[in-house]
């Protein structure tokens, strides 16, 4: 089942999530529809916070762009409870958009290389480097869970050069491709 993506407005994307264990209940189906719902509205990320449920889930799907990149043909990561253990390497500024911010795409700083801790749909363990691309896509999805928003690493005069934008989005003014929960005001 395709969920609505919430939109920049929604409290739900402003909160620390809570860690689920392998008794959280229809954890299986929230996965599928998490997956369906990125497809749809051919996203490469989406967190639990992006669908309005406070919990630690995000997946990742970059096939999406397997035609430019074929080294991502099949990429897919279910990450239940994830955690950055630690960055290395040098940071590295690319343009980035998110499916809760439509039409907005600005250039944000990540480390090139992040250490993930997390575990995957059947609650196995993994540690593992995420380096360039795949770094930026988790470190992106992990901000969600921890209650942080792209905009938030634009520059301030970037951020100031949005507002009205922001503000429309916040305002429940939104247009989209994919369906999507925003505040009405």
């Amino acid at each position: 089942m395709i969920l609505p993506i919430y939109i920049y407005g929604q409290s739900v994307l402003r909160k620390p999530t809570e860690e689920i264990d392998k008794d959280y209940e229809g954890l299986k189906q929230l996965i599928a529809d998490m997956y369906e719902t990125l497809r749809s509205s051919e996203g490469v990320g989406l967190a639990a916070p992006q669908v309005g449920l406070p919990i630690r889930i995000a997946v990742i799907d970059l096939d999406v762009v397997s035609d430019e990149s074929p080294e991502f043909k099949g990429y897919f990561k279910t990450l239940i409870n994830p955690y950055i253990e630690e960055s290395a390497g040098e940071t590295v500024t690319y343009e980035e958009g998110c499916l809760s911010f439509p039409g907005i795409h600005e250039k944000i700083n990540r480390p090139d290389r992040v250490r993930v801790t997390w575990y995957d749909e059947d609650f196995g363990f993994h540690d593992e480097w995420f380096e360039g691309f795949p770094a930026r896509v988790v470190q992106h999805e992990l901000d969600h869970l921890d209650g942080k928003c792209f905009i938030e690493r634009m520059s301030p005069l970037r951020r100031q050069m949005n507002k009205s934008r922001l503000n429309s989005l916040a305002a429940g003014k939104v247009k989209c491709d994919y369906k999507f929960k925003a505040v009405r005001k």
